[in-house]
């Protein structure tokens, strides 16, 4: 199960401080328990780490994630398509036309139950966009691309990583 298929995610966020680390996995735990049969689509990204649940393995069904800046530190648990679901309490961030997401800095300020009932809606948006349902796959975790280069603490390029 995926849930269980951490190798290359803990290899990713290994270059984060453990504090972020741990909230990170706390948090991948807290969608996969909710959502077990989705897909772990991950990014290893120049600017961010980012990782996403979807229905299929393409990044426009993602319905939620959660995304690590490389120099900011920030963890964001978003919502790719939060401007299509409901935030009767206006905790969502973001103005664009379609990212929402909630700043965590500490797990314990983490609003689970309200987090819940969005990621619900999100999750029933995500499946209404899935036009072709053979699409549907079930508990995968996915790599779905790794930046060769990396932001650097001060905005500054890294070495070059290694896959595999």
């Amino acid at each position: 199960m995926a849930i269980d298929d951490t190798n290359s995610l803990k290899k990713f966020l290994s270059v984060f401080p453990s504090d972020l680390q741990q909230t990170a996995l706390w948090l991948r735990t807290f969608v996969w328990k909710l959502y077990p049969h989705s897909n772990e689509l991950i990014y290893d990204n120049y600017n961010a780490l980012a990782f996403g649940w979807s229905p299929t393995e393409r990044q426009g069904h993602v319905f939620c994630s959660i995304a690590i800046g490389r120099t900011s530190h920030n963890i964001h648990f978003g919502f790719y398509w939060g401007s299509e679901i409901s935030d009767p309490e206006k905790k969502l961030l973001g103005k664009g036309n379609q990212y929402r997401y909630v700043l965590i800095t500490d797990k314990s300020d983490f609003p689970q139950a309200y987090i819940i009932k969005l990621v619900k809606e999100a999750y029933a948006n995500s499946l209404a966009k899935v036009k072709d349902k053979t699409e549907l796959v079930k508990g995968r975790t996915i790599v779905k691309s790794i930046s060769e280069k990396k932001r650097g603490k001060r905005g500054k390029k890294s070495t070059t990583v290694k896959k595999g």
